[in-house]
């Protein structure tokens, strides 16, 4: 019988979906999370591995004798040593299309809450502020209206290409650094100039060595003073220190982040204590009917990769 082990299935399901369906493959060895120094041995007597954000190393990926598939139930799969999984011959498949519409809908939030500050002006109003105000009406910053304002989106995927709709739709002029065109919609630019020319700059791109760290202070000194920065990617996109700076000085407006270059965040992270910077948990993927295809997804992967067909292979 197949060995299903599953490192970290809490965040894909707290408890409102079901794990049945995949019992239909095999025996299933279920954690909610596993630490890092307890993968291998979880893994040991695994078939196929389902991970999610915990490390799949190669002393892992080795250790594990009749180890055939690993699924991770993510876009991003810089959690597992490829090439290790490479060298054995064992495919690793992503799942590249499930949140789409979610992490796309959570950027677009990140940069209402930066434009409008609904959220903050309604704790405002909670804690008792219009009731003591002079006026009928108040506002803590200028508010924005995003007509005519230039979106930035480094990395013109799938995600990138629905926040470039979602946009337009609200009249902006859209710029793009990296993937393919959208005509009608964005415009190319190198990376400098969108930098220079953005009012908002959005990350959507994978991370790669190449990129770590690609917004420093270097550009961040090239954006607008007026710019914000959101990033609902890849937290080490984004060197901290520099942003958390940059952030203090006034270099830009304003920053909107749902990932950190440590998830969790130790308690000291520069960038969770500033009024200008906005953090959420890394929740955009995670809208309940993202999840619901997520789970989908993994199931239809593992069983296409049990059957010898295995689909969104990122090793091959």
């Amino acid at each position: 019988m197949e060995i299903i082990v599953i490192t970290d299935g809490y965040c894909m399901n707290p408890g409102d979906l079901d794990w049945g369906p995949f019992h239909q493959l095999g025996e299933i060895r279920y954690h909610d999370r596993t630490p890092v120094t307890e993968v291998a041995a979880a893994c040991a007597e695994a078939t196929v591995i389902i991970t999610n954000k915990t490390p799949v190393d190669a002393t892992t990926i080795y250790g594990a004798k009749d180890l055939k598939l690993i699924v991770v139930a993510a876009t991003g799969y810089n959690v597992v040593d490829i090439a290790a999984a490479r060298e054995r011959g064992i495919p690793v498949c992503n799942i590249p299309e499930y949140s789409t519409w979610s992490v796309a809908q959570h950027a677009f939030a990140l940069m209402l809450e930066l434009s409008n500050g609904v959220g903050r002006h309604a704790v405002s109003v909670r804690q008792g502020d219009w009731v003591r105000c002079a006026d009928w009406s108040y506002s803590f910053f200028p508010i924005m209206e995003l007509k005519d304002k230039t979106l930035g989106i480094v990395g013109l995927g799938r995600i990138g290409r629905r926040l470039a709709e979602i946009g337009k739709a609200f009249g902006m002029h859209i710029i793009h650094h990296g993937g393919k065109d959208l005509t009608n919609i964005s415009e190319a630019r190198t990376l400098d100039a969108l930098a220079a020319e953005s009012d908002f700059i959005s990350l959507h791109c994978p991370l790669k060595p190449e990129n770590k760290g690609m917004v420093n202070a270097t550009f961040i000194a090239r954006m607008k003073p007026t710019a914000y920065i959101i990033n609902t990617s890849r937290g080490p996109l984004i060197n901290e220190n520099d942003l958390a700076e940059a952030l203090r000085g006034g270099t830009i407006a304003g920053a909107g982040l749902d990932v950190l270059s440590q998830e969790p965040p130790p308690a000291d992270n520069p960038l969770m204590s500033l009024p200008n910077c906005i953090v959420t948990p890394h929740q955009a993927w995670g809208s309940k009917e993202a999840r619901v295809r997520l789970m989908r997804m993994v199931f239809e992967h593992v069983k296409a990769g049990l059957s010898g067909q295995p689909i969104d292979v990122v090793n091959a």
